[in-house]
């Protein structure tokens, strides 16, 4: 098993008495996309700031390789966040020549990394252009060069696929992808879930400030209600009746989804099936991230109120900088 490169381990935070991160434990691996899921008010972004340094924990730690983490640490993180947090009037070659030597690199080294990101990114159209001048997919590409200009050792992205059209939603994900295989761990979070099933090594779940879940979409789904997909061409639409633990999720011309409980018997089904004459198929199927997720969450029967938004005006400080400098969180 690939070791943790960034770990939580028991964070929380409150504001008053409300408690928007309670026992948050999960690690990312080197290398690994992990996908961050839950509604708004879950926990999600005031983990990630937590990560990032932006709010301080009452309780927990936060690791980067097995030791608790630093400012030297967090300056070679890359940051995203959910409001835009880029300088509205500025070029956009020229803001991210100027993160990059923010963030430690020389003049040099952060033109040609500006150059590098705006290319692959494919914003060299724009790159002489204000950034309050672009649309707000174009705006997010620049914000996702930010996060990325300084070279990061890890990426911690809050909602990066906001917004996006298709293929740029291609080009983010390729990009992603390309970062965890040159061995940075990268956590985003994301309500795309299908996106986030497709792209994801792992997935946390979340809900009322709590990871309810953990793994891959194949290991949630191991705990999850069975799936069968049964084609039987002559069957009614009531073959299914008198099934003990047997649900109709839908149905498609003569295929029948069906979700079946714990102790459900499938050779009961397969044999009623059987009793409406030829079967096309019966398959079993493992339920997508979107269903394990309302599963999960509705079965932990957790509140998921807006304690995110309770954040306050420091939420959005650039990470080693204080929030008097002017950027929002495109510097992080």
């Amino acid at each position: 098993m690939a070791v943790p490169a960034l770990e939580i381990d028991g964070v929380r935070k409150s504001y008053g008495r409300r408690r928007a991160v309670d026992d948050m434990t999960f690690d990312i691996r080197a290398g690994e996309l992990f996908g961050f899921v839950g509604s708004n008010g879950a926990g999600k972004t005031t983990t990630m700031r937590i990560v990032l340094g932006v709010l301080t924990p009452d309780a927990g730690e936060v690791r980067w390789l097995g030791r608790p983490v630093g400012f030297a640490d967090r300056r070679r993180f890359g940051y995203m966040p959910e409001e835009r947090g880029l300088y509205p009037r500025m070029k956009v070659a020229e803001q991210l020549r100027y993160l990059g030597e923010l963030h430690g690199l020389s003049p040099g080294a952060a033109r040609t990394a500006a150059g590098r990101w705006i290319e692959r990114l494919e914003l060299s159209s724009y790159a002489s252009e204000e950034v309050q001048n672009l649309s707000l997919g174009n705006q997010q590409r620049v914000q996702l060069a930010a996060a990325l200009v300084h070279g990061p050792k890890a990426l911690v992205l809050d909602e990066p696929f906001s917004g996006l059209d298709p293929v740029a939603v291609d080009v983010m994900r390729d990009v992603l992808a390309e970062r965890a295989a040159d061995g940075v761990p990268v956590m985003f979070s994301s309500h795309q879930l299908s996106l986030v099933e497709r792209v994801c090594d792992r997935v946390g779940i979340v809900g009322g400030g709590r990871l309810i879940a953990c793994g891959t979409v194949r290991e949630l789904s191991e705990n999850a209600d069975r799936r069968l997909l049964v084609d039987a061409p002559q069957a009614g639409e009531n073959w299914t009746e008198g099934l003990a633990g047997v649900e109709v999720v839908s149905r498609e011309g003569t295929r029948t989804r069906l979700r079946l409980a714990k102790g459900a018997d499938d050779q009961r089904v397969l044999h009623a099936a059987l009793a409406t004459g030829p079967v096309s198929a019966f398959v079993s199927e493992h339920p997508p991230l979107t269903e394990l997720y309302r599963d999960l969450v509705t079965r932990t029967g957790e509140a998921e109120e807006d304690a995110e938004g309770t954040a306050g005006p420091g939420a959005t400080a650039a990470v080693g900088r204080t929030a008097g400098d002017g950027a929002g969180g495109g510097a992080r």
